[in-house]
């Protein structure tokens, strides 16, 4: 009868610790050198093209190409209503470009409000590609070009931003002097954005706090209006709540029903612009 051989073992050879430590360290060191790539790849949706010109719209307006700190040429459209009305600066969201923000202009100069749009780098004929710093810089050098080139004092500037275009505005006011602060669909930082994510949920807790508007509002002592659709399919209205809840005074929160993330100015139709131009009007007499 043939002898059976022994089953052969398996041999796993140890990872010493000094290996396991780098494999670590590169991991790490990846992830924070690539994870804002990443990230911007799901951010930012630009398009250069125009779709829409304000002559379409018969609007009376003065082009406006102006430079940011670091180099970049920015471009935008400013409209002008009565003198010395307070001067919306908008702030759009992560896709497209200023030519999508034309329906606003109409509603706000019947409200009496001046309105400047501009779009930030690598959207329609700014020049450079975005970034969180780069997005911040971009809004800093819109107030700079209203306060320097259109004499506008920095009281009579309220600061309009949507979406991410809500970061942009927090960051600039508290860097800079403005009448009154608007933020509309407002995230509390694309870390809690990747939470509500499927495709991020699982690995939410290990990424940074980007526009961190929660940490941020906290410290702004200008007046605030908090605006959000209470059906938002992209950024939860507990998150426009938990903004408002972490603002100091003065603070208002304007939901709107049966609003969504791009339509709310739409669904709150008029009664949307009274509000805004009541803030508007009040921010700027407050901070005289």
């Amino acid at each position: 009868m043939a002898e059976k051989k022994p089953l052969r073992k398996v041999l796993f050879m140890p990872i010493h610790w000094a290996y396991l430590v780098v494999l670590i360290v590169v991991l790490a060191a990846s992830f924070y050198l690539f994870y804002p790539r990443v990230e911007s790849f799901f951010i930012y949706f630009p398009q250069s093209q125009f779709d829409f010109s304000p002559e379409e719209f018969r609007l009376q307006y003065r082009e406006a190409f102006f430079n940011t700190e670091d180099g970049e040429q920015l471009h935008g459209w400013f409209f002008p209503a009565e003198k010395d009305s307070p001067v919306i600066l908008h702030f759009h969201g992560n896709a497209g470009n200023i030519s999508h923000r034309l329906d606003l202009v109409q509603p706000f100069l019947r409200s009496g409000l001046s309105l400047f749009l501009f779009d930030y780098r690598g959207f329609g004929k700014s020049t450079g590609r975005p970034s969180e710093k780069g997005l911040y810089r971009d809004g800093l050098a819109a107030r700079a070009y209203l306060v320097e080139k259109e004499k506008i004092t920095p009281e009579r500037i309220v600061l309009h931003g949507h979406s991410i275009g809500a970061a942009v505005a927090i960051e600039v006011a508290l860097q800079k002097k403005v009448g009154g602060l608007v933020i509309e669909s407002a995230f509390t930082s694309t870390k809690d954005m990747a939470k509500t994510m499927a495709l991020f949920a699982l690995f939410s807790p290990f990424f940074p706090a980007h526009y961190n508007n929660i940490e941020k509002i906290s410290r702004l002592a200008v007046p605030k209006l908090i605006v959000h659709g209470d059906r938002d399919e992209i950024v939860p209205f507990a998150m426009g709540r938990k903004l408002f809840e972490a603002a100091i005074d003065p603070k208002s929160f304007y939901p709107v029903k049966d609003a969504g993330h791009n339509d709310v100015f739409i669904v709150g139709g008029e009664k949307y612009f009274e509000v805004f131009a009541d803030f508007a009007r009040n921010a700027k007499i407050a901070s005289e």
